[in-house]
């Protein structure tokens, strides 16, 4: 099923200027405008939260807004640049998606078909592409639905963050936003206003034939594509400097074994333009045009720099089966949308060296099932305290060097939080004789320590007194067990002589 984002910035222009401005650009709290004309007036068409925060509003004249606002900063609207760097940041948002366009003036559309799950799903992808946003100065709000008109409506009218539309509950989520939301012209919005139409649907349970009669077609158009009852396309922005290969057919195609085909002389003639460069590709767009010119596309992602024709072949065409040709292909368009030098290496003989050992490519074949995210490796942190020595790395990464100490045994299983037990426990130093774990009571046979741990009070003022005693402990069924007291078993400023499980033992 199609899932379509849209990405929208509420303040894009003043947000660009405050970026283009960078150190010189005023204060946060200082309200900024931009002017222009609308027919013989000039009036505000862009401004910032500051100045709405000021009583300012779009669309009043430059004069009355100046007289309201004292220190007003205003310059004068710049629509092709605020147009360019939009096609810019949609360049760079292709690393979420491989179809990406502008939505002038203000957004960008993308269609995360088949590949919200590179990213963590739905929800996370959105929250990193709007905190990314956030991050870089630009306010953003992010939806996605099943068609664009719904993702478009839902990110300018609900005005939360984050919206998702689950599938196949396009209608019941537009139906109460206003028919401003259909992206229709101002004299038909205005026209409907008049006739008493305020929401969606209420355009919906109305008869279509006389709308369409008074209005035109297009009121029923953009409210089948709010519904999702008719498909929108769009021109995915491209870079000019990526490889690239391309395939045009004269008849259109529609079989896997075609597809299939016709993908691998495509990674040949890739694959021949990156050894002239002397590239190699992490990542990889298929963009098949069908007749009905909506585009299906598949991306697939490489650990490393690669440049093997059979290798990123096996990698495409596992996905060919997400495809949906419709009536035909009529095109087929090969991406390298993200490249890294790669230098040939030398091969070593085997009668010298034995050969080291590759696994970049399952990890690929795997991650690109999965996701990225959700394929990583564990990697020693220099920190004593166990939830902060280990971190999640890319499977590839190099190693640094760093061990966890080998004094003390770690479980192989830590809990993301430790959970607290009941114990019955002699004060200071002795293990528990018992301890009641989720419900579960277990007597303990034989036990090992305490290791103590102190807090690291470079980080944290209140973990300068604090101290965590560890004990390995096994139950009479051969369990063994990771837990700690809160505290020396003494001093209460060192902790409150809780007990905790923090790990299992194989």
């Amino acid at each position: 099923m199609t899932r379509v984002v849209s990405l929208y910035f509420p303040t894009w222009p003043t947000d660009r200027l405050r970026r283009k401005l960078g150190a010189s650009a005023p204060a946060a709290e200082t309200p900024i405008v931009m002017f222009g004309r609308q027919g013989q007036r000039r009036v505000v068409l862009a401004l910032d939260v500051a100045a709405r925060r000021a009583g300012l509003r779009l669309g009043i004249p430059a004069s009355k807004a100046q007289v309201l606002v004292p220190h007003l900063v205003s310059v004068e609207m710049e629509a092709s640049e605020d147009a360019a760097a939009l096609e810019r940041v949609a360049l760079w948002v292709l690393r979420y998606a491989p179809i990406v366009a502008p939505d002038p003036p203000d957004g960008i559309v993308i269609d995360t078909t088949g590949a919200d799950h590179l990213h963590g799903g739905e929800r996370a992808m959105l929250e990193d592409l709007v905190a990314r946003m956030e991050a870089s100065g630009i306010a953003a709000r992010a939806a996605i639905a099943d068609a664009w008109g719904a993702a478009h409506a839902a990110a300018r009218y609900l005005a939360r963050p984050i919206c998702i539309i689950p599938p196949a509950h396009t209608e019941a989520a537009t139906r109460d936003l206003p028919v401003a939301a259909l992206r229709l012209q101002p004299h038909i919005v205005e026209g409907l206003h008049t006739l008493g139409f305020e929401r969606i649907g209420e355009i919906e349970d109305a008869p279509h034939a006389p709308l369409a009669l008074r209005f035109g077609p297009e009121i029923i158009r953009r409210l089948d594509q709010a519904m999702a009852r008719a498909s929108e396309v769009f021109e995915p922005v491209r870079s000019p400097d990526r490889p690239e290969a391309r395939r045009v057919f004269g008849e259109p195609i529609g079989t896997a074994d075609q597809i299939g085909h016709h993908t691998a002389e495509l990674v040949d003639q890739l694959c021949a333009v990156l050894e002239t460069k002397g590239l190699g590709v992490r990542r990889l767009d298929l963009l098949l045009r069908r007749v009905d010119n909506r585009i299906e596309a598949i991306r697939v992602g490489a650990a490393a720099a690669v440049r093997d024709a059979r290798r990123l072949t096996r990698l495409l065409t596992d996905r060919i089966d997400t495809v949906d040709p419709g009536f035909g292909i009529e095109m087929m368009l090969l991406i390298a949308s993200l490249t890294e030098p790669l230098c040939s290496r030398q091969v070593i003989s085997s009668l010298v060296e034995a050969p080291e050992p590759d696994i970049s490519e399952l990890i690929d074949v795997i991650a690109n099932r999965v996701g990225e995210r959700r394929l990583y490796r564990f990697a020693p942190v220099e920190s004593d305290v166990p939830e902060r020595s280990v971190q999640r790395v890319a499977p590839t990464a190099p190693d640094d060097g760093v061990t966890w100490p080998g004094d003390w045994p770690r479980p192989s299983r830590l809990l993301a939080r430790p959970e607290p037990i009941e114990t019955i426990a002699l004060l200071p130093d002795h293990p528990p004789v018992s301890f009641t774990w989720r419900g579960v009571r277990r007597r303990i046979a034989r036990a090992d320590g305490p290791e103590r741990i102190f807090g690291e009070w470079w980080r944290c003022e209140a973990e300068t007194h604090a101290v965590r005693d560890y004990f390995r402990v096994e139950d009479e069924q051969g369990e063994r067990f990771w837990i700690y007291r809160a505290g020396d078993g003494e001093d209460p400023g060192t902790g409150n002589h809780r007990w905790f499980l923090h790990g299992i033992f194989a």
